[in-house]
C-alpha cells in the first residue's frame, strides 16, 4: 500500500499571493481615487507654459513736409490795340459851287399836344343813405365798390357801368351799380375843350356813422 506524502508549506503560499493580488488592487484604486496617478503624469510630463507677448506697433514716420510754393510772377496783358484810322483830306481849299438868294424854307413847328380832361362826378349828386342796403346796416357790412362808368358828351352814361373792386359785400356791389346808374351826375371829358366821350373809375364807400 502506498502513501501519500501532503506538503503543508503550498496552502500558505498561494494566500500570500492572493493577499497580495488584493493589496495591490486596493492600492490602485486609492492612487485612482486621489490623483495620485494625475501627479505622477505631471512629474514626468509638466505642463506647458506659455506667454502672450503683446506686438509692439511701430510709429510711423510723418510724412515729409510739402514743397514750398514758389510766388508765381504775375502776367502781363499787353493792353488791346485800337487802329483809328482818319481819312486823309487831299484837297487843299474848299471849292463854293453854289450860291443862290433863294429863301430857305422854315422846318415845320411841331404839333401842339391836345389838353385833355377826364370825366368827373356833380358834386351836387352825392349817394344818399337811401341807396344804403337795408340788409347791409342790419348786418353792419360796410366796404368800397370800385365802379367804372363810361360817359358820353352829353354827360350821360354811354354804357352800363361795371364793378371793378368789390367791396366784399354783393350787396353794396349792387347798390353802388344802382347808384352810379339812377342817381349820379356827370360831367364829360373834353379835347380842347369840346366835350368827348371817355370812361373812368371812381369809388363809392359805404360806412355806418352813429
Amino acid at each position: 500500500m502506498a502513501a501519500y506524502a501532503h506538503d503543508s508549506t503550498f496552502v500558505p503560499r498561494r494566500i500570500v499571493v492572493f493577499l497580495f493580488i488584493v493589496v495591490f488592487h486596493v492600492l490602485l484604486i486609492w492612487a485612482l481615487a486621489n490623483g495620485l496617478a494625475r501627479k505622477v503624469v505631471e512629474v514626468l510630463a509638466p505642463p506647458i507654459q506659455t506667454d502672450i507677448i503683446e506686438e509692439i506697433k511701430q510709429d510711423e514716420p510723418p510724412p515729409p513736409p510739402p514743397p514750398p510754393e514758389m510766388e508765381r510772377p504775375p502776367v502781363e496783358v499787353p493792353p488791346p490795340e485800337v487802329n483809328i484810322q482818319i481819312p486823309v483830306d487831299t484837297t487843299t481849299s474848299t471849292a463854293i459851287t453854289d450860291v443862290t438868294d433863294r429863301p430857305v424854307p422854315m422846318a415845320a413847328p411841331p404839333p401842339r399836344a391836345v389838353v385833355r380832361t377826364n370825366p368827373t362826378l356833380d358834386k351836387r349828386s352825392q349817394p344818399t343813405e337811401d341807396y344804403y342796403p337795408p340788409a347791409s346796416k342790419r348786418a353792419e357790412e360796410e366796404g368800397t365798390t370800385t365802379v367804372r362808368a363810361c360817359v358820353g358828351v352829353d354827360g350821360r352814361l354811354a354804357s352800363t357801368p361795371t364793378v371793378t373792386r368789390s367791396s366784399g359785400h354783393e350787396r353794396l356791389d349792387e347798390a353802388a351799380i344802382k347808384w352810379t346808374t339812377r342817381g349820379a351826375r356827370f360831367r364829360p371829358a373834353t379835347e380842347d375843350g369840346k366835350p368827348v366821350e371817355h370812361c373812368f373809375q371812381f369809388n363809392v364807400r359805404f360806412k355806418l356813422t352813429n
